[in-house]
């Protein structure tokens, strides 16, 4: 049993029939709800046809394993260079369908980078509720359409030598925290006020330089 085969020897014939017909303007797709069957199909459709590729996951499934299907899926063939357009089926509103499909876009930088939040996992010297903050980072700087690279870290220790290489970035402490710049410390506020503060530094900077 051969899955992967049988889904390229269809689509040859298929497209065989078509050329037989005259038609040139072809775009093939190949899906299976399975990555490693769809990621083989489609390397050896990239051999076998000269047209373009359709590629993706069909019925990949709910938003969170859904996505993850996709992104291993899509990953795969878009760093091997298989694949011209792409489609990311996720069961649930399809705006998500279009924000999941642009994150994998952006992760290999095949499309302009945006907004991006780096966010460090727990540990025992978090004393923040880190995912919330992440959370609410990501939602306003996603707003604000800048092309920046935020970080969300858990404690003032580790947190702004970690992510050093951020635009910004907040790191949480036991009460307060401190906001940052590529790793350096600019501000330190109690808790509540770390999201205004670290939006207030990214609106300072873009005010002193818009071309920054």
């Amino acid at each position: 049993r051969d899955p992967a085969g049988a889904l390229v020897e269809s689509a040859v014939r298929y497209c065989a029939m078509l050329e037989q017909l005259d038609f040139a303007a072809i775009k093939v797709s190949a899906k299976s709800s399975s990555p490693p069957v769809t990621i083989a199909a489609n390397r050896l459709l990239a051999e076998r046809i000269p047209y373009p590729l359709h590629v993706g996951l069909t019925e990949a499934g709910t938003r969170w394993a859904g996505s993850i299907r996709s992104a291993v899926a899509l990953g795969v063939l878009l760093e091997e260079g298989v694949g011209d357009t792409i489609r990311v089926s996720l069961t649930g509103d399809p705006v998500e369908e279009v924000r999941v499909a642009l994150e994998i876009l952006r992760t290999l930088e095949l499309a302009p980078r945006g907004a991006r939040v780096i966010s460090c996992p727990t540990c025992g010297r978090t004393r923040v509720d880190l995912e919330a903050l992440a959370l609410e980072v990501e939602r306003r700087l996603e707003e604000s359409g800048l092309d920046l690279e935020v970080a969300v870290m858990g404690c003032v220790v580790n947190g702004p030598g970690e992510a050093r290489k951020a635009d910004f970035g907040i790191a949480g402490g036991d009460g307060d925290g401190v906001v940052f710049a590529q790793g350096r410390p600019v501000r330190r506020v109690p808790q509540a006020d770390l999201v205004d503060a670290l939006f207030e530094a990214i609106a300072a900077r873009e005010q002193d330089a818009p071309d920054w």
